[in-house]
């Protein structure tokens, strides 16, 4: 018996070690330091940081430029763009194990870095690829400076690499990460559209989080002084991927540019140069097709279309998870694409999405263009390319044009069908393969009226009713949304009045407070108040506070805590035309349940909720979910301090203006500081106050100005 034991004690033991061998994660390959310092002795950048550490580069050339970028950024933020990176090359689990590994099999499913392989050196420019491979080029210096903080693998970071960054966030821009993710839901999503929209139903809406942002251009015919201006004011989350990162760029070849950018992203994303700027927020249009594909029973590998059985182009996914210290195991699954597009396979159906710009890498190279561009008529060409997919864009110039853009890479569908739902995959003609014209988009361009916003609310409203677009013009398979947001329904009404616009006005305007009489939040409280509820003291008590309410969120406020606390529960989208997604007195009843609980009284002060938190810095903050002064906690109830700490919206502002000789004068604030990552530095937290207090500082436009504060200064790389 103990030879027996010891024999299978051997054998279980050779076991483990064979396993622990197979899971043993393979060493990265050998960094060539070599190559990444004779690359960067191809570059010189002069890093000088403001006040508020704000990095502004200087070089000769546009790559010079790049290159510094990234130097400083990896500066402050090198382990969110090292994560964003590594994400666009699919292999991100390797790292973070099995909840990263949806990302990667997505990345996989797209043909994400197939697009790049197959395009890149083809469809950017020669210039374009210089800039990228510059920023990649930093990103390799720095590290290689630091490679205590690097993952083993992650270098070299290349031009690609970057490219497939945009290739891999913009659709997602415009909603694809949620049509994706219906596809995994437990039971279909949609009906199957047969022809005919009588009987179709509506979407089925997740419980997707409030993201928006607000665009201002006032023309000199409006403003009071002649001068033109323009809000920038995109609404992100506060930390993370997609958090924005300020900076101001200057090459002697031309480029000089200011405004935000995202991590891995080589070049400002909205802002503006010497003679004009641009605005995004988002917005929905349709732009990606589900598919329901019949699978031939006999043959899984087989679908039908146009009357006979098509085979899957098949591939697999190897998903390397990391499971714990060096150990990580290869996870394969199935990859499928049909003539529509890729291919998911559920117990519901197996189903192909089309999505716009699944073939387009040029993003990158349009913002680049966006950015170098000296006015209308160059702004306007980059835009032509439609190589970012989607997004509203408000522009304006030195000149006093200033326009509004629908901008999206529409395809051109058959009618006779509803698109918003999902189609059958049997027929040829429902794959589209051709996009809209860009005169065929929605354009606002320098209205009488003197002014457009948009605030994520429908384009058919962007400015004096006199001058707004017909919906009747554009096909109803654009899929263009037609509602309103609270953020529109306060700004429109607020420009429309007054004739002769301040700076001080429109910034007021951008930071104003309230929820409008139209909106779903009045409608809602209106409906509580008018109730009887006359057998629950609680929620007489409640009414009584609702009804004091003046729709304000100022941090002094003591009804707009219960309000907006059981509006939350409510409206989980922002249009105004939409159904209420709870009993409206059960979310009354829990609400004032939950501030009594925290609180011990339904009337606190909206500041003593409403927070804004970073490191040792706890403020009370104006606004809140869908006010123009935008403040998202990302959650229904009260946390367990009794309290709302803002996660998302107003983040990195900007207001420019050209005054009518030409001059420019430029105002920032950032909801927290350039420091994204180091809670030791100055510049962690230093603007927290600011942007509290709503007020935006002067951004030091030229080099002048700049080394007037400058805390550092310093060049990097290795050209003499």
């Amino acid at each position: 018996m103990v030879k027996w034991l010891s024999i299978a004690g051997g054998v279980v033991g050779l076991a483990v070690l064979i396993l622990a061998v197979m899971a043993w994660t393979p060493a990265a390959p050998d960094v060539n330091e070599a190559a990444i310092r004779e690359q960067a002795a191809q570059y010189s950048a002069r890093i000088i940081r403001d006040g508020f550490g704000v990095p502004h580069i200087y070089g000769n050339t546009d790559g010079d430029v790049a290159y510094g970028l990234a130097w400083a950024h990896a500066e402050d933020d090198w382990e969110t763009i090292e994560t964003t990176l590594i994400a666009a090359r699919g292999n991100l689990a390797r790292y973070e194990g099995q909840s990263a590994a949806p990302t990667d099999y997505i990345v996989q499913l797209l043909r994400v870095r197939e697009t790049v392989e197959a395009r890149y050196a083809s469809e950017l420019t020669a210039e374009t690829r210089a800039m990228v491979e510059a920023y990649a080029h930093g990103m390799n210096a720095w590290a290689l400076e630091h490679h205590d903080r690097v993952r083993p693998g992650a270098l070299p970071v290349t031009g690609r690499d970057v490219v497939a960054g945009f290739v891999l966030r913009t659709p997602f821009m415009y909603g694809l990460d949620a049509d994706l993710g219906e596809l995994f839901a437990d039971e279909r999503q949609r009906t199957i559209s047969i022809g005919s929209t009588d009987t179709a139903f509506q979407m089925i809406d997740g419980e997707n989080p409030e993201l928006g942002s607000n665009a201002i251009a006032v023309a000199p015919s409006r403003s009071d002084d002649g001068a033109t201006r323009l809000i920038i004011n995109s609404h992100q989350p506060f930390t993370g991927p997609v958090a924005w990162y300020e900076i101001g760029l200057h090459s002697e070849e031309g480029w000089n540019a200011a405004g935000g950018t995202f991590p891995g992203a080589p070049l400002v994303l909205h802002g503006h140069n010497e003679n004009l700027g641009w605005a995004h927020t988002v917005n929905a249009p349709d732009l990606a097709d589900i598919y329901v594909l019949e699978v031939n029973p006999e043959n899984e590998n087989q679908y039908w279309l146009d009357g006979e059985w098509t085979e899957f182009e098949t591939g697999t996914a190897a998903l390397r998870v990391r499971l714990f210290g060096p150990f990580s195991w290869v996870f394969n699954r199935e990859l499928l694409w049909s003539a529509h597009g890729p291919v998911v396979r559920r117990p519901h159906g197996t189903y192909a999405i089309r999505y716009s710009g699944s073939d387009e890498v040029r993003g990158v190279e349009q913002w680049y263009r966006m950015n170098r561009a000296e006015n209308w008529s160059e702004w306007r060409t980059a835009m032509e390319m439609r190589a970012i997919t989607s997004l509203n864009t408000v522009y304006a110039d030195r000149e006093g044009h200033i326009a509004y853009l629908y901008n999206a890479r529409m395809p051109v569908r058959v009618d006779g069908y509803d698109w918003r739902e999902y189609l059958s995959g049997d027929n040829s003609a429902l794959i589209w393969s051709e996009y809209a014209a860009f005169e065929d988009l929605p354009l606002l361009l320098d209205p009488a009226s003197g002014f457009v916003a948009n605030s994520n609310n429908t384009p058919f409203r962007a400015s004096d009713p006199s001058d707004d677009l017909d919906p009747a013009d554009y096909p109803a398979s654009f899929g263009i949304e037609t509602e309103m947001t609270n953020r529109g329904q306060r700004i429109l009404p607020l420009l429309i009045a007054d004739t002769s616009i301040t700076d001080s006005e429109l910034l007021g305007y951008k930071f104003d407070l309230n929820y409008a009489p139209d909106s779903p939040v009045v409608r809602l409280v209106s409906q509580l108040v008018a109730m009887d509820l006359d057998d629950e003291p609680l929620l007489i008590e409640a009414q009584g506070v609702l009804s004091a309410w003046d729709y304000s969120t100022d941090i002094a406020n003591t009804s707009a805590a219960l309000g907006v606390l059981t509006a939350i529960k409510c409206i989980v989208n922002r249009h105004d035309t939409r159904p209420f997604t709870c009993d409206p007195v059960e979310a009354l009843r829990v609400s004032a349940e939950d501030l009594m609980a925290h609180h011990g009284r339904l009337d606190p002060a909206w500041g003593d909720i409403n927070r804004h938190v970073r490191g040792d810095v706890d403020l009370p903050i104006d606004g809140g979910p869908d006010i123009l002064r935008a403040i998202y906690c990302g959650c229904d109830a009260l946390d367990e301090d009794g309290r709302f700490v803002g996660v998302a919206g107003d983040t990195y502002i900007m207001a420019v203006e050209w005054m009518p000789d030409g001059q420019l004068r430029s105002r920032s604030i950032h909801q927290f500081g350039s420091a994204t990552l180091d809670e030791t530095s100055p510049h962690y937290a230093d603007q927290a106050d600011d942007f509290v207090r709503m007020e935006l500082r002067n951004f030091p436009w030229t080099q002048a100005d700049v080394l007037s504060e400058a805390t550092r200064d310093y060049v990097v790389g290795g050209r003499e």
